[in-house]
């Protein structure tokens, strides 16, 4: 703006001396003769010139309009640069603010990324367990096959000799009817002979044989000596001994036909071997037994009677006979926040480890014992499993991914049941006892491998991070007694005296008794004997 004044201010000046500068020229054209030539270009210059200033005026207008206008432009730039410049602040802040956001979604994103990375790691182990499983039963139902066909031949061979058994049993039985055929017909006429000496006791003068009087063995037998009192006491008569003698022959036959009678019924029936002993034993049962004197029958009966007094003064509570539990643990449902942690975990790493206990489950899956994790790997231990197929076994693991499947399909029924877990990192084995029997082995697992210290243990969950991470699916449901992790492996021997109430091996190095802190709604019970648990 000052410069536009100026240049008017400038303009101004020059007309003033433009108009000066005529009127000398005038005055000294008028003064000097013959000028007039003179004057006629000297005022034709002057229109000149008076145009090169109107067009230098009209120049220079333009141009102080132009500069006028710049400095408006440059006025308004300025305001814009500095609304600008807040915009451009407000739009560092949010892209501050975004980035920031954007980071902890990235971390976010790593730490969903590796917990899938753990998980596709544990699938793909799953699968490859699962593969090598079913061709394990493959090879077993092979086995199991070829087994059946040799057992079916087995088979076929023992009824042919069956039937040849039974063929000469046919033919026993029918040499033993006719055996027996001619018996009574023995029978018949000794019986007949009988009746004729009978008749001859009655009628002793009379030599003549009277109607026969049909009399059993036993009852002449009986009879006889009564009849015969009087000859008895002086002398005994020939006939009577001849009586005799013929009752004890009768008496013979009748015993000998009648053990051809049973064997040919029992021929008949065809009784299994087996059964030949409880038959035999139930025809003595049904023979009468001479009775039993009246005071052995009352000490009989005072025997009798004792079990039944003892049994109800028993008192209600029987003595335990396993009694190295010490405590018990019930987790009542399947929750994340029922859980036990031991603090610190294990001060040293382990090349071995057993680990026994007590379960007790309703569930129809045993959820997750146990589970060791540290910073860089959140299934250093674990015995884990989940409510989910196969239900009817759990994952071993040491060193995720490295895991082996333990069969606790037995374990799923409601009662107690002791398990021990025992791996050798020296030898690459592992051993899965179930109520001191071996239910599982395996070698070449993680042979070399040590669990590293200072680690998150905890009980009734599996660990997705240090210490956290659960997920409901994977907690444990029941009871837990008598729990105890030792850093050495136990003996075939040690396993079976735990599980039978013996005192626990020497070297443990966690029990329920070190338990740090309990968690939800999970419950502790001080039992030192099983039985008194529940």
């Amino acid at each position: 703006m000052c410069a536009a004044l100026g240049m008017l201010g400038t303009r101004k000046m020059l007309s003033v001396f433009m108009i000066l500068a005529a009127v000398c020229l005038q005055g000294t054209l008028v003064q000097q003769p013959g000028t007039a030539e003179r004057r006629k270009l000297f005022f034709e210059r002057f229109r000149r010139l008076e145009e090169q200033f109107r067009r230098f005026q009209e120049v220079t207008l333009t141009r102080l309009q132009e500069i006028a206008g710049n400095y408006n432009v440059s006025y308004n730039i300025d305001t814009k640069f500095e609304q600008l410049l807040s915009k451009h602040q407000g739009l560092e802040s949010a892209a501050n603010e975004s980035h920031a956001a954007t980071q902890e979604e990235l971390s976010h994103l790593k730490a969903l990324v590796k917990k899938l990375q753990n998980k596709g790691k544990k699938q793909d182990s799953k699968l490859g367990a699962l593969e090598e499983a079913l061709r394990e039963r493959d090879r077993e139902k092979e086995a199991e096959v070829q087994q059946e066909r040799a057992l079916l031949a087995n088979l076929t061979q023992e009824v042919e000799s069956h039937r040849e058994d039974t063929q000469a049993v046919h033919a026993g039985h029918r040499v033993l009817q006719k055996a027996l055929e001619s018996l009574q017909d023995a029978l018949k006429s000794q019986g007949s002979k009988l009746d004729e000496l009978e008749q001859q006791l009655k009628n002793p003068t009379h030599n003549e044989v009277l109607l026969p009087n049909p009399l059993t063995a036993a009852q002449l037998l009986n009879r006889v000596p009564q009849e015969q009192e009087p000859e008895a006491a002086g002398g005994q008569n020939p006939t009577v001994k001849k009586l005799h003698g013929k009752h004890r022959q009768r008496k013979k036959l009748l015993q000998e036909s009648t053990r051809l009678a049973a064997q040919s019924r029992g021929l008949q029936s065809g009784p299994p071997p087996g059964q030949e002993a409880p038959q035999r034993q139930e025809a003595e049962a049904e023979q009468p037994h001479p009775p039993e004197p009246q005071a052995l029958r009352q000490q009989q009966a005072v025997v009798d009677k004792a079990p039944e007094e003892q049994s109800q003064s028993e008192a209600p509570r029987k003595p335990g006979t396993i009694c190295n539990v010490d405590s018990m643990l019930f987790f009542p449902n399947a929750s994340t926040e029922n859980f036990a942690t031991f603090t610190p975990g294990f001060q040293a790493g382990l090349l071995e480890l057993s680990l026994c206990s007590w379960v007790s489950t309703s569930a129809n899956y045993l959820g997750t014992i146990l589970s060791y994790a540290t910073e860089d790997n959140d299934n250093k231990l674990v015995l884990h499993g989940r409510d989910a197929a196969p239900r009817n076994s759990i994952h071993f693991v040491i060193g995720d991914p490295a895991f082996r499947e333990l069969p606790v399909g037995r374990i799923l029924d409601g009662k107690w049941h002791h398990i021990c877990v025992i791996w050798s990192s020296i030898q690459g084995r592992y051993w899965f006892y179930v109520d001191r029997r071996l239910a599982s082995m395996g070698s070449k697992f993680q042979k070399g491998y040590e669990i590293p210290l200072k680690g998150s243990l905890v009980l009734g969950q599996e660990q997705d991070t240090m210490g956290g991470g659960f997920e409901p699916s994977e907690s444990f449901v029941g009871y837990l007694a008598g729990l105890a992790i030792w850093d050495r492996a136990l003996s075939p021997g040690e396993v079976s005296g735990i599980a039978i109430g013996r005192g626990l091996p020497r070297g443990t190095i966690f029990t329920l008794a070190n338990i740090s802190a309990l968690h939800g709604v999970l419950q502790k019970v001080n039992c030192t004997c099983l039985e008194h648990c529940l």
